[in-house]
Parts: structure tokens; sequence; C-alpha cells
């Protein structure tokens, strides 16, 4: 699939985390390819350096920021790993996330309840916190967050998992409402089924192809069908657009 080109993200910085696989490293290639210097951020140092060398194979510029952003400290030293090496962050992605067990919820346990709202929600609050002084003080910036069709439609995962993303949602709107006068754009994806590794791993083929017989436009999503919609949103494509939740869907969630 052809990247959609936007010149005017060329020479920016953007930090993308839990970029190392799916949808997080087709965004990074996209941004890449249109000129963006981007750092990945990943728990999995070895996929991190893999998608690095890629990016750098390709032509692109990309540093590897490996790390579990849902510690703060930790993410702390990745903004600054990022500024020493590129300079201020313009464009954030905060992708980490992970759906845990789709357990009843009288079986999630607290643990499981504090760790999937830990890994989808307060994640992004720990990476927006860090970039977002820097992005008010330069009047200029772009997030894009991450959510889910669960957090848009009851009964497709846990309590945990719907209810961290539908926060997200909220997370997203207050955020733009906050910081549009300062120049800067907050929007949220909630895709559905998006093909990875594990989609292929552990579904034959004929499972996939009844999985997609379930989306109107009949196939499942692809990372770079998002990756394509991160693009949009960062650009000046979409100057006048924030605090939006585009569904990504194929047509199984219509507004």
């Amino acid at each position: 699939m052809a990247v959609t080109f936007h010149p005017d993200l060329a020479g920016k910085v953007a930090l993308v985390t839990g970029g190392s696989r799916g949808i997080g490293a087709a965004t990074g290639r996209a941004l890449a390819a249109n000129g963006v210097r981007v750092a990945v951020n990943g728990r999995d140092v070895a996929a991190v350096d893999e998608l690095v060398a890629a990016i750098g194979a390709d032509g692109g510029t990309a540093l590897a920021v490996p790390g579990d952003a849902t510690d703060a400290a930790t993410v702390h030293r990745i903004r600054e790993e990022v500024e020493r090496a590129f300079g201020p962050i313009d464009i954030l992605a905060p992708f980490v996330g992970g759906q845990g067990r789709p357990v009843p919820t009288h079986q999630l346990g607290a643990e499981q309840w504090r760790a999937t709202v830990e890994a989808n929600l307060t994640s992004v609050y720990l990476a927006v916190s860090e970039v977002l002084p820097s992005m008010i003080e330069r009047r200029t910036g772009a997030i894009v967050t991450m959510s889910s069709i669960a957090g848009r439609v009851p009964g497709q995962a846990s309590a945990a998992y719907a209810a961290a993303n539908a926060g997200l949602v909220m997370f997203t709107k207050h955020l733009a409402s906050e910081v549009g006068r300062h120049g800067i754009r907050v929007n949220c994806l909630a895709p559905s089924a998006v093909l990875n590794s594990r989609m292929r791993e552990h579904m034959s083929a004929d499972q996939l192809a009844e999985l997609a017989s379930h989306f109107p436009l009949g196939r499942i999503g692809r990372p770079d069908d998002v990756a394509e919609a991160v693009l949009y949103l960062v650009s000046d494509a979409a100057s006048w657009v924030t605090g939006a939740t585009l569904d990504l869907t194929g047509g199984r969630v219509i507004a």
C-alpha cells in the first residue's frame, strides 16, 4: 500500500509509543516516509531496533527509545532522549496498549483492572504530560490517541479495556478543548479488528474470512489503514480538525 505524501510533515519530530509492531510500526514507517524524524518506543528492544533499521534502510530517520511507557520516569527519560537527538516533539502518537484476557467483570480482579487501565489510559496521560509543556510554549503540535471499537460499542472486550478506551475518547475531547487555544490539535482513532501477527498465528484462513464477512466493507483492517488516518490527522490537511474520534471499523460502527 503506497503511503500518502504530506509535504508539510517533512522535518517534523514524532514520538510513537507502542511502536515496535502492528499499527505503531506502520505509523512510524508512514511518518518517516513523509520526512518525519521518528522516535520509536516499545518494550521489545529487538523489535524496536529492527524497525528503526528498516526505516533507515528505506531512507528515513528514526531513533530507538525502548522502555516501559507506563512508567513516568521512563517516559521522562524517553522525552529527553528524543529532544537531545532530534529537538522538540511536534507529533505524539501514544499507542501503547493491550487488551488482556476478555473475562467477565466479576472474574476480572483488581490487579488485571489496574494493569489494563495503566496500559491503555495512564500510559497516554504520561506521554501527553511530558510533551505538552513544550508544545504549549511553541504554540504548535498534533496528538493522536488510539482508542478501540471496544470504547465505542459494549460487549467487545473486558470491562477494564472498554472503560479505558472510552476514557481515551473523553480524555481526547477534554484535552482538545483545553489546548486548542495554544495551537495544539488532539484527535482520536478507534479501530476495529486490524490484522496482526497474533491473528495470523492463531486464526486459519477460513476464520479470517469469516471475521471479514462481518464488516460491511468485506475485509479486516490493515495497520496501514490506521497509519494513513494518522498522517491525515497530524498534517495540515486536518488543520481545522480537533477533538474528533474517527471510527476505523470498515462500517461496523456508523454514527
